[in-house]
């Protein structure tokens, strides 16, 4: 298995950027005839966090998330750093030429060790 970055170009700054989970989500409830105290955490999967970066980078996201997914699998490496894994070398390099084509400089992948 291979893991690799994704580096976004920022649409304010135009520098690489890879986004992180800081928090994981905390969920409550309101109720009209009580008081909720229940709250629970949860982690985005890394579509869900990527997603949430529309506007935030130059790509479209959902676009650059229906390319990724065709060649690996996104995912938050301890619960914190978006990566995408691969089965093998020859899909990360199919990625990265598609995403080349698509979407210029404005994406990059950084292999981890």
């Amino acid at each position: 298995m291979l893991r690799a970055r994704v580096w976004f170009r920022c649409a304010a700054m135009h520098d690489p950027v890879s986004p992180v989970l800081v928090e994981p989500a905390r969920i409550g409830w309101d109720a009209k005839q009580r008081d909720v105290d229940l709250t629970i955490e949860r982690s985005f999967n890394g579509v869900e966090l990527l997603r949430r970066m529309k506007g935030w980078v130059t790509v479209n996201v959902e676009q650059a998330i229906n390319i990724i997914t065709k060649y690996g699998r996104l995912k938050l490496l301890d619960d914190r750093i978006l990566v995408i894994e691969f089965e093998n070398k020859k899909d990360y390099t199919a990625l990265q030429d598609e995403l080349a084509k698509e979407f210029d400089d404005q994406a990059d992948l950084e292999v981890m060790n």
